[in-house]
């Protein structure tokens, strides 16, 4: 049976490479392909451009993970996981959509982030860029803005979860905490934090789907859905209240 299976496989690949020869013209098929070398060399002639091609890399590399940072360091976890329970909790399926959260999200996290980020190209971008401190002092003076921020929003059981975990000492204060350890105890702080508001939101809509669904099942429309009836009424009231200026508001407040 594999036998079989193999022949028939090498039968496919074999008709499908058939099929692109003759599918190339006749013109084509003599064209030579172009050969692509990556060399780094040794460096031992221009140490300068090695130095230029390893900070290249160094830029891509953190390019690739700033969303990630963005996500992780920041208050767009709390935000786009509250956004999200609003959305489930009015009932109403893809609206507001994916990318409207996630858009409004991330104006949120600029707008909650300025003073932080003020701070960082003040103390470290700005002098660095002017060679007035090196690498090592800019990144030591980037991190502790941001260290700060994900301080004032970290529970201590957190930290000293992950600090257990890694089975380092605990730090006499605060500052002194890594941010390998800092990082995941703020994320999940503020997920904590996001699911608390969350629960107080989904409160009132939750009353409203079990007063509709009462009023139904005692007029004895078992076979309509409640969810259909309950939608308005919760539009209505989350309009009455004006919903996205209390979220909104209570979300950038709570991060002061």
């Amino acid at each position: 049976m594999s036998r079989t299976f193999t022949r028939i496989v090498l039968a496919f690949v074999l008709s499908a490479v058939a099929g692109l020869a003759l599918a190339v013209p006749a013109g084509a098929q003599n064209m030579p392909i172009p050969s692509v070398s990556l060399n780094f060399g040794d460096g031992s002639g221009e140490p300068g451009k090695v130095a230029v091609v390893m900070q290249l890399l160094l830029l891509l590399t953190v390019l690739s993970l700033a969303p990630a940072i963005l996500m992780m360091v920041t208050s767009f976890t709390r935000i786009v996981v509250v956004l999200s329970i609003l959305r489930h909790a009015l009932g109403t399926q893809q609206m507001p959509a994916n990318q409207i959260i996630v858009g409004l999200a991330l104006f949120l996290t600029f707008f909650i982030m300025a003073p932080v980020w003020q701070k960082v190209n003040s103390d470290a971008i700005q002098p660095y860029m002017n060679e007035q401190i090196s690498t090592e002092q800019a990144f030591d003076k980037a991190s502790e803005p941001i260290r700060d921020f994900m301080l004032k929003q970290t529970r201590e059981k957190d930290m000293e979860l992950f600090i257990k975990i890694s089975g380092g000492k605990k730090p006499e204060k605060q500052a002194d905490v890594a941010l390998v350890a800092l990082i995941p105890a703020f994320v999940i702080s503020e997920l904590k934090t996001a699911f608390q508001i969350g629960f107080l939101i989904y409160i009132p809509f939750l009353v409203i789907d079990m007063v509709v669904a009462s009023i139904l099942l005692s007029m004895g429309m078992m076979m309509l859905p409640p969810v259909m009836i309950s939608l308005p009424f919760k539009l209505l009231l989350f309009v009455l209240v004006d919903g996205w200026y209390l979220i909104i508001g209570s979300l950038v407040q709570s991060f002061h």
